[in-house]
């Protein structure tokens, strides 16, 4: 997704009340949004609900969002806090964050460290090929084997751990220069 694509989508709503537009904008950030939801609930039908309520709340919001100067960080945070927000009305708080859970006592620089390091990783991930990015979230975040991905997907097991090595290697070169870029 580039920066001038969300802005014409975002025009579009704001100036024509673009059903289509918001639709081509939803098409384009579901995948992301979601898997960040679920990071946080760990639990589909929560993470399907919160994107969905995110999304209600944007097209409400549509007259503002050019105002906003960067729209994926925005939705990022959008999500973040409904997905906080919905595990405190649920009174579920089992994992909000992979490393801090509640009976250990977090500070406040490594939860945002944690964070931060989840922003660049969604980034990192919605930057790669299309394949690649397919093979590494099967593998790595819905835990099928490498036979029922191939089958799946039509390919051979070679070509998955092909596919599932360079989107590591390429998660790990993306990260390491935003990272090195932030400071």
């Amino acid at each position: 997704m580039t920066e001038s694509e969300v802005r014409k989508l975002l025009r579009q709503m704001k100036e024509q009340d673009s059903q289509t537009a918001f639709r081509d904008f939803y098409d384009m950030t579901y995948d992301r949004l979601f898997r960040i939801a679920y990071y946080y609930v760990k639990q589909e039908e929560w993470s399907q609900e919160i994107v969905l309520d995110v999304f209600l709340r944007l097209w409400k919001q549509r007259d503002t969002l050019l105002d906003v100067r960067n729209i994926e960080d925005y939705c990022f945070i959008l999500v973040k806090n409904a997905s906080l927000n919905y595990l405190e009305k649920e009174s579920k708080y089992t994992t909000v964050h992979s490393s801090c859970l509640p009976e250990q006592s977090c500070s406040p620089e490594e939860t945002l460290i944690t964070e931060e390091l989840f922003a660049l990783y969604v980034k990192a991930l919605d930057r790669l090929p299309e394949r690649c990015r397919e093979v590494f979230i099967r593998i790595r975040e819905e835990h099928q084997s490498y036979a029922q991905v191939a089958e799946e997907l039509g390919i051979s097991t070679k070509t998955v751990d092909a596919q599932l090595q360079k989107a590591v290697s390429r998660l790990k070169e993306m990260i390491a220069s935003s990272q090195i870029e932030s400071y």
